[in-house]
């Protein structure tokens, strides 16, 4: 990604849309280990929108949709989910908190779609910032590369579009 372009500037840059399309079982966990380790022992997660690790997050959403930009976050998982997963679903209410719809589809329920070969995010339809991982869930290097190219754009939204229409609303969604 260009040294002058970051995911908080397109955040704050975006005036309708930030969809985000997760698609691995397990991320590494970095900053989330301390609350991970927690919720495994206790089965507590950290779910206090203004604590040190949820603020800015809560902050940056809040600061979009009061703008009246719609984020959207979908979760392609699989079943039975892992545990981090089930650790994400415990925090998710958080981000519904800050103003993101969030919606989940059963892996197996997008055999049938074209999908991205890695988690991405879309702003206003026209900026991609595809997010790169290594297979252990950690960031790479580099970890985001920003795409304009209008033909991968609109792939990307299309595959979003699909995996949104069959996905659950967090609230209807049922752990497996």
């Amino acid at each position: 990604m260009p040294s002058n372009v970051s995911f908080d500037a397109l955040l704050v840059s975006a005036q309708e849309s930030a969809l985000h399309l997760e698609m691995r079982d397990a991320y590494g966990l970095g900053d989330e280990a301390a609350d991970f380790e927690r919720w495994r022992k206790t089965g507590v997660r950290d779910v206090d929108p203004e604590s040190t690790y949820w603020a800015p997050w809560v902050r940056r959403v809040r600061d979009a949709t009061t703008r009246g930009v719609s984020v959207r976050r979908a979760r392609i998982v699989s079943e039975p989910v892992s545990e981090y997963i089930r650790y994400e679903h415990a925090g998710t209410a958080v981000n519904i908190h800050a103003g993101e719809d969030v919606r989940w589809l059963a892996r197996r329920r997008a055999s049938d779609l074209l999908l991205p070969g890695n988690d991405l995010w879309i702003f206003d339809g026209q900026t991609l910032l595809f997010n790169h991982f290594t297979g252990c869930g950690n960031w790479s290097d580099p970890g985001f590369e920003l795409c304009t190219e209008p033909d991968v754009v609109n792939h990307c939204a299309a595959a979003f579009d699909a995996v949104w229409e069959r996905a659950v609303p967090h609230n209807r969604y049922t752990l497996r």
